[in-house]
């Protein structure tokens, strides 16, 4: 999956909590987003991300918040 690709679901996910994803920090090869107050969510910093990576990301902005 692309990056973009999964950037686009994880703000759909938040435009569903009424929320917004906010890219909190950039550090080595990963940028730390949050969805709302909500869970960080580590997105590595490549142009292709594994299905099954991708899919384990967007599994974990689904849950509700810690």
């Amino acid at each position: 999956m692309k990056q973009r690709d999964l950037l686009k679901a994880l703000r759909r996910i938040a435009a569903e909590r009424n929320a917004e994803l906010r890219l909190i920090r950039t550090t080595g090869g990963h940028d730390l987003y949050r969805i709302g107050d909500g869970r960080n969510l580590p997105i590595p910093r490549h142009a292709e991300i594994g299905e099954t990576f991708a899919k384990t990301i967007i599994k974990d902005a689904t849950r509700s918040t810690p």
